[in-house]
């Protein structure tokens, strides 16, 4: 019997959307080992020439003019892409996109970003009979997601879900699945066990991280928490950004036995599994996996846009507070330092009260259940795409 084969577009706009295409992939298939899977960012796989210079020129917006990019998410919040938009997408980055689908021969397709997700539903309206997944990969959902040619949306909460509503997508076609998250997060693994594993000590631990592209923090809080390191071991995770690591390793400040300064990891699950306090900018895969690990969270400088729609989610649902005053910071300093049993019990709660859609591998079981209505015949066998 054939596996299922299961097509995961995404792009390289920020690490968490091809995050979460990875995530998907890996939990369908610990799930189901029928189920085939192969993740693409597509942009730099068809333009490997322009599309990192693309996202390089992202990334430096990101880096220096956070704010701008709130408002550019602000002003088109309601709004789909557009012909035009399409269009240059098209011709610029995805004009083989046909041929990748038609080389593949996918059952169905899931777009963990708007990008690639535009270009599939424009194949779509030329004939292409594939079922398409939309999963929004953060806690709102901006109008750039929202084409009529979706089969069904996989988003992260209720509200998300009402939030499509508004937007007249009918509610059947909406599934409330949670974030994905790789499966090495699906477990709870002794934390001592984790820290004598990673060579760290056994003491209250503050986990610091920048993100993929390891964005940088005010010198201030790097300085006051440098201050507790006699007391509290301080583990910074700076992701892609060698400069920033190198300069760190070079401080006098971070020279100390309790401070580790890391670059980019593939075992943050074990990171967040021997911490107790995670430190974050608020992206929608960093958090999910906090949750999923039910490690206590400070959002620190939230983008405006998405990223502040997961602060307001998180803090709502209890995993967290905005780190936006020194005295917050020194709170959870001193619970460590002087009632550590008590940030422990805030993980025991966090599992506890955590919303059925927030279980790590609730995602893959729902999506399992999708693949095999549309086996069913809810949809038609894929057919080859008519020519542009």
């Amino acid at each position: 019997m054939r596996k299922t084969r299961v097509l995961l577009f995404s792009e390289g706009f920020g690490t968490g959307h091809t995050q979460a295409a990875y995530a998907l992939a890996e939990g369908l298939k610990k799930k189901n080992p029928h189920i085939q899977c192969r993740v693409i960012e597509l942009g730099n796989f068809l333009n490997p020439t322009v599309g990192p210079l693309i996202l390089s020129a992202y990334r430096k917006t990101v880096s220096v003019r956070p704010r701008l990019v709130g408002m550019l998410y602000r002003s088109q919040y309601k709004k789909s892409l557009n012909k035009l938009t399409r269009l240059a997408l098209h011709r610029i980055f995805y004009a083989q996109a046909s041929q990748v689908i038609n080389q593949l021969k996918p059952d169905v397709i899931i777009c963990t970003h708007p990008f690639p997700n535009a270009v599939v539903s424009r194949l779509k309206r030329q004939g292409l009979n594939v079922p398409l997944y939309t999963l929004i990969t953060d806690y709102d959902a901006h109008g750039t997601w929202v084409n009529p040619e979706v089969d069904e949306y996989l988003v992260s909460t209720p509200q998300v879900k009402k939030l499509l509503i508004r937007r007249d997508i009918s509610p059947e076609y909406i599934h409330v699945t949670g974030i994905p998250v790789h499966p090495k997060f699906w477990d709870q693994e002794s934390k001592e066990q984790l820290r004598a594993e990673l060579n760290l000590s056994d003491m209250p631990t503050v986990l610091i991280m920048g993100g993929g592209w390891g964005l940088v923090f005010d010198k201030d809080l790097l300085g006051k928490l440098a201050a507790r390191a006699n007391n509290i071991q301080l583990v910074f995770c700076m992701g892609q950004n060698d400069k920033l690591v190198s300069s760190m390793k070079e401080n006098p400040m971070f020279r100390h036995s309790n401070i580790h300064v890391l670059g980019y990891r593939q075992d943050i699950h074990k990171l967040m599994g021997a911490s107790d306090l995670l430190i974050t900018k608020p992206g929608g895969m960093t958090c999910t996996e906090g949750a999923a690990k039910g490690i206590p969270m400070l959002f620190y400088e939230p983008i405006p846009g998405q990223e502040e729609e997961n602060c307001h989610f998180f803090v709502s649902e209890g995993f967290g507070e905005i780190l936006d005053s020194p005295a917050i910071l020194d709170k959870w300093l001193d619970l460590l330092s002087d009632n550590y049993e008590t940030v422990a019990s805030y993980k025991r709660e966090i599992l506890l009260k955590r919303s059925p859609y927030l279980e790590p591998d609730n995602c893959a079981i729902q999506v399992l259940g999708m693949l095999s209505h549309h086996e069913d015949g809810a949809y038609p066998e894929a057919v080859q795409l008519l020519a542009d």
